[in-house]
């Protein structure tokens, strides 16, 4: 047994230096430790969090621009149609010009034939009236008391008249 006291006395000292660094610790190592470690604890809570976060706005972000480009489609689609009726309307106001410009040629036209017709008739009425005086000036020119003769003079005269 005498053995054994100088290594219980071994065992004795290094159970009190363990019990010391044990107390060290508990009392100032431990707290640091623990605290990093709930600090780092939390610094990944909120990475988490904030990965969460952006995953989230992101999801909308994406959703956002779905809508905008269907909005977009939507306004592409609806200012087609507008361009549509707005060439439409332009075509049928140019035809509707058309139409009118077309109609006021054609009075003019019809102005300008009658005026024509009104000169060409004025033209034939004096040449009848100069063939009409003619004729008067031959007819008093001949004996007028033979009528044979006043009637051949009459067909002679309508003769000339329809070669002239």
């Amino acid at each position: 047994m005498d053995l054994l006291k100088p290594e219980l006395g071994l065992l004795f000292w290094m159970l009190i230096a363990f019990g010391v660094v044990f107390f060290v610790l508990a009392k100032f190592g431990f707290p640091v430790i623990v605290k990093m470690v709930e600090e780092r604890k939390t610094f990944i809570d909120k990475s988490l969090e904030s990965a969460k976060e952006a995953n989230a706005r992101l999801s909308g972000i994406v959703a956002e621009s779905e809508k905008i480009l269907k909005d977009a489609r939507e306004q592409e689609i609806y200012i087609l149609k507008e361009a549509d009726g707005m060439k439409a309307q332009v075509i049928a106001e140019a035809k509707q010009q058309a139409s009118i410009e077309a109609g006021k040629l054609l009075t003019e036209a019809r102005t300008a034939i009658q005026k024509e017709k009104e000169m060409a008739l004025r033209d034939v009425r004096n040449e009848i009236a100069a063939l009409s005086l003619g004729i008067a000036e031959k007819i008093l020119r001949k004996n007028l008391s033979n009528q044979p003769d006043q009637r051949e003079l009459v067909d002679k005269l309508i003769d000339e008249a329809r070669i002239n």
